[in-house]
């Protein structure tokens, strides 16, 4: 997305490249936990209302401006119970999931970090905190982003190389990006199944690993959803197609989760099934966000570019 706002409609067409991923994989899997819990709006942090949006509830249960203290309590669930459930799983088939992380988030969760740190798992920032970017001035989000560097900087030891927005940016969020210096690619795209290069405005390129609404546990949360057997058919459904596909033209999936949905232990036995049908293959490369981003750097240079 552009700030002009262009569109493409066709990519890469009937003729993907070829994606080359490491050991000849056939698909290129990444998880990704999203890690926000404490940065949502809240009363506490001076904002309107206290967010419900991905919780139990569909909508508030209280006045505006009164505290919900129901859906205070199901955000702390997600990181006092669901982070380490997710953790769990992962560590224990050997997966390095990327975290979508919210920097305010893990501050307020030092532990977290911490292991997070240990486990050598990659940081995509996800803000400063979790609210939209579209809603900011740019000097606003210009603040954001660089906020949200330091404190992650802070609390990982290392500042991120990636960049995802709740939702969708704004029309100045890559260019923003792009200014502060140091990404190596966003996932502000739903669009494709393989990354891909836009134009950075200064005659180079900038890369978009896409993400996944779809492939999602916020299908639990929109009723698309309800059972651990549901989602891990529906990952599987798509993990086996796409499998099939790179028998030619290898793409990658992302699987998108969230502490406080698929952390509570009736989800997390359907996202432990597909898991193990995962790991079972030995030609898929289950990969960082990052090391996704570094391949495509490596092996597939934007056209034009040397």
């Amino acid at each position: 997305m552009s700030e002009a706002g262009q569109r493409d409609f066709v990519g890469y067409g009937r003729n993907p490249p070829q994606a080359d991923w490491p050991g000849g994989a056939r698909l290129a899997i990444n998880f990704v936990v999203n890690y926000e819990e404490g940065s949502e709006y809240s009363l506490a942090n001076g904002d309107a209302d206290d967010e419900v949006v991905l919780t139990e509830v569909a909508s508030p249960i209280v006045p505006p401006g009164t505290p919900d203290l129901a859906a205070r309590s199901m955000f702390e669930y997600g990181s006092r119970v669901g982070f380490w459930r997710l953790f769990r799983l992962f560590e224990e088939r050997g997966i390095r999931p990327t975290i979508f992380a919210c920097a305010l988030a893990l501050e307020r969760n030092p532990e977290a970090a911490a292991a997070i740190r240990e486990a050598g798992l990659d940081i995509c920032c996800h803000g400063w905190r979790w609210i939209e970017h579209y809603r900011l001035a740019e000097d606003e989000e210009r603040r954001h982003i660089a906020r949200a560097i330091a404190s992650l900087q802070r609390t990982v030891g290392e500042r991120p190389q990636g960049w995802y927005c709740r939702y969708g940016p704004s029309v100045a969020t890559r260019r923003l990006l792009l200014e502060e210096g140091g990404f190596l690619y966003d996932s502000d795209a739903y669009n494709d199944e393989l990354p891909y290069w836009v134009a950075n405005g200064k005659g180079g390129h900038h890369l978009v690993v896409p993400y996944s609404l779809t492939n999602n546990d916020g299908q639990f949360a929109r009723g698309g959803i309800a059972t651990a057997d549901q989602f891990a058919a529906f990952l599987t459904d798509a993990f086996d197609m796409l499998y099939a596909e790179g028998a030619t033209t290898p793409k990658m999936m992302s699987v998108g989760l969230h502490c406080r949905l698929v952390g509570h232990p009736a989800r997390a036995a359907g996202l432990a099934r597909f898991l193990d049908h995962v790991v079972r293959f030995d030609d898929v490369w289950v990969a960082r966000r990052l090391d996704i981003a570094r391949h495509w750097h490596a092996r597939h240079h934007p056209e034009g570019a040397s």
